[in-house]
C-alpha cells in the first residue's frame, strides 16, 4: 500500500480534525502518502482533494468541524456517481479509504465497496453515537457535555422561576444523546424515539411532582419523538404550569472535543491505518468492552445498535 485517501462524511462532530490529524500522521510513520478528499463524497466524485503530511495537519487537534470541510452529496446517492467515484480512486491510485462519519456515510462506504478494489475502514464519528459495533462514537462525549452545560444553566433559570422546561436535543431518530444527557442532568423526564410516551404518562408525573413540593422540572426529549412544541403547549394547557421550549440545536456538533472525544480518535485512526497496512477492508472501527477493534462495514450498516434502557430505568428512579 502507498497511498490512502481520508474523507469526513455526513454530519460534523468533534474530533474529525484529530481523526484526520492522526490518520496522517500514523500512515505517514508508514510511509504511506495520504490525500484529504474535500466536501465529503462531493470531493470524491469532483476529484478534489489535497495531500495531508505531518505538517499540514498541525495545529487542528484541538479545533471542531472538520478542514476538509463536508456537505450533503445527493449524486453520490445515485449508481453513476459511486462508479464515478471509484473512477476517481483509481484515476489517483488510492490502495485505501478511510471514512470519518456516522451511519450514512458508512451506508455510501458500503455502497462504494461494490463498485471497487479498494479497502475501505470506516471511522464512527457522530454525535447521535448510532453506530452499530462501537459503544461510543467520536463526538459523542463532547456533544454530551455541551448539552450538559447548557442544561445546567436552564435548571437555573427553571427553578428561580418555578418554570417546567422541555430542551430538545439532537440524535435523529436514536435517543442515545437524549438518554445519556437526561441521566447526567437529572431531568424529570426523557423522552427518546425508541420507547413510545404518551402525552398523559408526562402530564401525570409532573402532577406527582408537583404534589411532592416540586414547582420546577426539566424535560429532555430526542428530537426523534415528534413536535417539541406541541408537546410544551399540551404541558401548559393541561397543568397550568409555565412552561418553556428550548431547542439546543447545531452548537451540540461544534466547540472543542473534549479529551474523550480526541482519544478515541486517535485510537481509531490508530487501529484504521492497522488494518489497511495488513490489507484488510470493508471493516469500521470501534470500541467494545474497553477494547478497540473492528467489525465488517455490512454487517454494522445493516445492523441497529440497541439502546440501553436500563439507564432509563435509572434515570426515572433518581428523578424522583
Amino acid at each position: 500500500m502507498k497511498r490512502i485517501g481520508v474523507v469526513t462524511s455526513g454530519g460534523d462532530a468533534p474530533g474529525m480534525n484529530a481523526a484526520i490529524r492522526a490518520v496522517a500522521r500514523i500512515a505517514y510513520s508508514k510511509n504511506f502518502q495520504v490525500l484529504g478528499f474535500e466536501r465529503g463524497w462531493k470531493g470524491l466524485l469532483m476529484n478534489i482533494f489535497k495531500p495531508l503530511t505531518p505538517r499540514s495537519v498541525g495545529g487542528i487537534l484541538q479545533l471542531g468541524g472538520t478542514i476538509l470541510r463536508t456537505s450533503r452529496c445527493p449524486q453520490f446517492r445515485k449508481r453513476e456517481g459511486i462508479r464515478k467515484a471509484a473512477e476517481n480512486l483509481a484515476l489517483n491510485n488510492v490502495d485505501g479509504l478511510v471514512v470519518i462519519g456516522g451511519n450514512g456515510s458508512f451506508e455510501g462506504a458500503l455502497e462504494l465497496s461494490k463498485e471497487t478494489g479498494i479497502l475501505i475502514v470506516g471511522v464512527p464519528a457522530t454525535i447521535d453515537n448510532d453506530v452499530f459495533g462501537t459503544d461510543e462514537t467520536i463526538g459523542f462525549d463532547t456533544a454530551v457535555n455541551t448539552a450538559v452545560t447548557e442544561i445546567d444553566k436552564i435548571r437555573d433559570t427553571a427553578i428561580s422561576h418555578e418554570r417546567i422546561f422541555v430542551v430538545e436535543v439532537m440524535g435523529r431518530t436514536r435517543g442515545f444523546l437524549a438518554l445519556t444527557v437526561g441521566l447526567t442532568v437529572g431531568a424529570e423526564v426523557i423522552l427518546v424515539p425508541e420507547v413510545k410516551c404518551k402525552t398523559e404518562s408526562i402530564l401525570e408525573i409532573i402532577k406527582e411532582n408537583s404534589a411532592k413540593g416540586k414547582r420546577s422540572g426539566i424535560i429532555v426529549a430526542a428530537e426523534g419523538i415528534g413536535d417539541t412544541r406541541k408537546l410544551a403547549k399540551e404541558i401548559e394547557e393541561d397543568t397550568g404550569a409555565e412552561v418553556r421550549l428550548s431547542i439546543l440545536g447545531y452548537a451540540q456538533r461544534g466547540g472543542n472535543p473534549t479529551a474523550r472525544s480526541r482519544l478515541l480518535a486517535s485510537l481509531f485512526a490508530n487501529k484504521a491505518i492497522e488494518l489497511l497496512s495488513e490489507k484488510k477492508g470493508n471493516r469500521i472501527v470501534g470500541l467494545q468492552k474497553g477494547r478497540i477493534t473492528s467489525v465488517e462495514l455490512e454487517k454494522s450498516c445493516n445492523t441497529e445498535k440497541p439502546l440501553d434502557l436500563n439507564l432509563l430505568w435509572l434515570a426515572n428512579i433518581l428523578a424522583t
